[in-house]
């Protein structure tokens, strides 16, 4: 049964650059990557509008391994986690406040390489039948329309979401 946790972030996008992957003093890996997710509406006169925002995806230990084997600049992907804030000094020595979502599962979602692979389905054999099993129109997937006059609900539709051990 997949727990509600208020702060979960599910984000589909293109990775912006390669990851970078770096181990701590302690021996835990932890990779870092950007991903850009696009919108696109029309708006009530017609008109096309886009939004791209920019996001930077961090994650630990043994998904952070993959990721830095799997991904790379361009690879379209899902990914599930937290959004974390931290204090950094900069190289000025001026404090600023950046934001990051920690990651906790990743799904690749395009076709490049030797099929849809992602942490849950590590195994290709596996990740075939999930590719085999979803349209991805060639690997892209479309942007959803959302109409200008479309309040934000309160109520946040359930999703199920498969948890991984």
């Amino acid at each position: 049964m997949p727990s509600r946790c208020l702060n979960k972030v599910m984000l589909i996008g293109n990775l912006t650059r390669d990851p970078e992957l770096r181990y701590t003093p302690a021996g835990m890996a932890v990779v870092s990557f950007g991903l850009a997710t696009n919108r696109v509406w029309i708006t009530k006169q017609g008109e096309k509008k886009e939004d791209a925002q920019f996001h930077r995806i961090v994650a630990w230990n043994k998904l952070a391994e993959l990721c830095s084997q799997l991904l790379a600049k361009g690879r379209r992907i899902y990914v599930e986690g937290r959004i974390q804030y931290r204090e950094i000094t900069d190289a000025a020595n001026v404090r600023k406040q950046v934001s990051e979502i920690v990651i906790e599962d990743m799904i690749i979602l395009d076709n490049r390489g030797v099929g849809m692979q992602s942490a849950t389905h590590p195994n290709p054999s596996e990740a075939n039948i999930a590719e085999e099993s979803m349209d991805l129109n060639n690997g892209a997937i479309e942007d959803i329309v959302i109409p200008d006059d479309i309040g934000m609900s309160e109520e946040t539709p359930e999703v199920p979401v498969e948890e991984t051990k």
